[in-house]
Formats: structure tokens, C-alpha cells, sequence
């Protein structure tokens, strides 16, 4: 009996060591990007870009809080899971709130910065994304931080679209439709997470 416990305790303590240095690299990553995408969309004047970058900055908050929960209780994940979930609803209203301002003051972002830095983000979001992959099946906290992280491929996905169709246009409307689709992207993860949240609850 005491033989099966240690390797439960060991299996357990291996995963719990894998997650937390998983947490830690996309953690850094998300970071870093955080940094350029926002400097890069005051720069080119992009809501796509700086509502990416918004996202990343929740990334990395929610990635922190995950690792402080690693190995506790169920109700501690499901606390910092509604917390991730209040940070998307939070950006989802501050990015529409930017929208409706840059709809009356419309500009044209500098499509060069958009191409190169969302192509960066979304490598980076890539890596990300393959990390965590493995893992979000584990438990209520892993999940939502994968969650937190296949938004991002789409946001980043996104901003390079919108730069390709201001390519051919000439026109600021698609980077004002990629930065309300965002919103909406990031209101209803939010409301995913706080169902998997309560579930998990449920399920315990």
C-alpha cells in the first residue's frame, strides 16, 4: 500500500513540475510579446494590434495565477479560473469601449508593423499553444489557460487578416471588425470558463 502511494505521490509531483515549467515559459513568452504588440500598435495605430496585446497581458496575469494554484485545491483552481474568466470579460468591454472610439476617429494602422509583429505573436502563440496542448485536459486550471491560448492564435490570426484586406482596400473598417470580433471573442471564453468553472465545482 505504501509502495502504490509514493508512486501516486511521484506521478503527481512529476505533473505538478511539468505544468508549473510549462506555465513559466508561455508565462515569459506572452511577456515579452505583450511589449512589442502594444508598443507596436500605438505605433501603427492599430486596435487589432493593441486589443492583441491586451489579450497577451491577461495571458500572462492568468498564466501567473495558475502557477501559484498548482497542486491545490479544487476550489482554489476554480476561484483563479473565474478570475482569468472576469479578466476576458473585463478586455471584451474595454476593447469594445476603443472600437466605438476609433469608429468616430478613424485611421489607417501602418500595415508594415501589423504584418511583421502579428507574425511574430502568432510563432510565438504557436509554441504556446503546442506546449500546453498535452495538458489541458489535466484539470480546470490547465484548461482555461489553453483556452487563454487558442484565443490568441485567433487574435493573432486575425490581425494578420485584417492587415491583408487594408492591403487591397485602403480602408480602417476590417481593423475596427477584428477588434470587435476580439470582444466578442473574449466575452464568450469568458462565459465558457465560468461554465467549466462552476462544473468542476459540481463534479467535486
Amino acid at each position: 500500500m505504501g509502495s502504490c502511494c509514493d508512486s501516486k505521490d511521484k506521478e503527481l509531483d512529476s505533473m505538478l513540475k511539468n505544468h508549473r515549467n510549462v506555465l513559466w515559459i508561455v508565462l515569459l513568452i506572452n511577456l515579452v510579446m505583450f511589449f512589442i504588440e502594444l508598443s507596436a500598435g500605438v505605433i501603427a495605430k492599430s486596435l487589432a494590434l493593441t486589443s492583441d496585446s491586451l489579450d497577451m497581458l491577461g495571458d500572462t496575469i492568468t498564466y501567473g495565477s495558475s502557477i501559484v494554484v498548482l497542486g491545490s485545491s479544487i476550489g482554489k483552481k476554480v476561484w483563479v479560473a473565474r478570475l482569468k474568466a472576469w479578466i476576458m470579460l473585463i478586455f471584451g468591454l474595454s476593447v469594445s469601449a476603443h472600437c466605438i472610439y476609433r469608429f468616430f476617429n478613424p485611421s489607417l494602422p501602418e500595415l508594415g508593423i501589423m504584418f511583421g509583429v502579428g507574425s511574430m505573436a502568432l510563432c510565438a502563440n504557436l509554441i504556446c499553444l503546442a506546449l500546453l496542448a498535452k495538458h489541458k485536459k489535466d484539470d480546470i486550471n490547465m484548461k482555461s489557460v489553453w483556452i487563454c491560448s487558442r484565443n490568441d492564435i485567433i487574435a493573432n490570426s486575425s490581425v494578420l487578416l485584417a492587415a491583408l484586406v487594408i492591403y487591397f482596400s485602403r480602408s480602417p473598417i476590417p481593423d475596427l471588425i477584428v477588434g470587435a470580433g476580439l470582444a466578442v471573442l473574449f466575452t464568450k471564453s469568458a462565459i465558457t470558463v465560468f461554465k467549466d468553472a462552476n462544473q468542476a465545482l459540481e463534479n467535486e
